[in-house]
């Protein structure tokens, strides 16, 4: 009988999501990228333009209100990344 091979036991996070509103703490214009702050996500919420749900140019500004669609885990150091962002 061949031995079975012997497999890492592999601990997953299950992926959690969510919608909020949230504001933009900062945002990169230069990189295509920034952290939005709600209580949903606590720590902040990364964010990449190509998530920000409108036409032509994407980018937020420092204070701006949007709705987030959120996912967890996150991304470069943060929980929570965007899914969607509508100004």
């Amino acid at each position: 009988m061949a031995a079975r091979p012997a497999y890492a036991a592999r601990v997953t996070e299950q992926a959690r999501t969510g919608t909020t509103t949230a504001t933009t703490r900062e945002w990169r214009i230069d990189e295509g990228w920034g952290v939005l702050d709600s209580p949903d996500t606590p720590g902040g919420c990364w964010a990449h333009f190509s998530a920000i749900d409108m036409p032509g140019f994407r980018a937020l500004e420092r204070g701006q209100v949007v709705r987030l669609d959120w996912e967890s885990p996150g991304q470069d150091g943060f929980d929570y990344r965007a899914v969607r962002v509508v100004p």
